[in-house]
């Protein structure tokens, strides 16, 4: 029995809402779920949070089977309950938590359609140097942009420590709109081919599937391949070119002030 389902035979059975705790020692004493953890009854209060219809926060589950009452039982979310009491049930509004998400996983899209347009646009020696200060924000050293004359096929260089090493990484920038096939990655790690331990490839469009394949080869130099979508990411991840504006939203956890001991 999953403990989901021992959860509804204890609530079947008391035909009355319950705490998590009374629901907890139900199940202990019926011997209906043989819990492996030190804190069994946190699992019991985790579950009916995560599938209860009026409590969202970030790891509550789409589907839902429980109800949260003002007085901090829980009840079955398609089962009326008739209590006694007055108000005993909360509101039937269910708030917009999932349209909230979804509205920000389209802003999110759109701003990184916006700020690619932008790095797309931008003279090539630009894109080099944004690069450049994008790999300084991950941590490498000394990095640098080679002069066009002395480039010897890469756009810049720089040092990533590894615990006690220290491996040399040249990287190469094509502010393109075309796709990156694989002759572009050859000729890259040629040319860096006994001079550096690693290459990274930015391009502000995409790598066909023949580029990927043959960015890792046994016995050569690992290319590392970063597309337009993955840099928008990597800004993001570091907050480099974007900023983050904090909008609080509040999820309801009364149920952990008026749970009974």
């Amino acid at each position: 029995m999953k403990i989901k389902d021992a959860i509804f035979e204890v609530l079947e059975k008391e035909n009355k809402p319950l705490s998590v705790k009374e629901i907890y020692l139900q199940i202990i004493e019926n011997q209906l779920y043989n819990f492996k953890s030190d804190n069994p009854e946190h699992i019991v209060r985790t579950l009916l949070r995560r599938q209860s219809e009026n409590i969202n926060f970030p790891s509550s589950r789409k589907v839902k089977y429980f109800t949260f009452l003002e007085d901090g039982t829980f009840w079955f979310k398609d089962k009326p309950y008739i209590s006694k009491q007055k108000n005993k049930n909360l509101p039937k509004e269910r708030l917009p938590y999932d349209e909230i998400v979804e509205l920000q996983k389209k802003y999110n899209h759109t701003l990184k359609k916006l700020i690619l347009s932008q790095l797309s646009n931008i003279e090539p020696e630009d894109f080099e140097e944004f690069c450049r200060k994008l790999l300084a924000v991950y941590g490498f050293k000394n990095v640098k942009v080679t002069q066009k004359t002395k480039d010897g096929g890469i756009d810049g260089y720089g040092e990533l420590k590894i615990g006690i090493a220290t491996m040399l990484v040249a990287f190469e920038c094509k502010r393109w709109i075309n796709t990156v096939g694989r002759p572009k990655v050859s000729q890259f790690r040629g040319d860096i081919q006994g001079k550096y331990q690693q290459g990274i490839f930015f391009t502000t469009s995409k790598f066909s599937k023949e580029a990927k394949d043959s960015s890792l080869q046994s016995g050569a130099v690992p290319i590392i391949l970063i597309d337009g979508n993955s840099i928008v990411d990597l800004m993001m991840e570091k907050e480099f070119g974007v900023e983050k504006i904090e909008l609080p939203i509040y999820s309801n956890a009364l149920d952990l002030i008026l749970q009974k001991e």
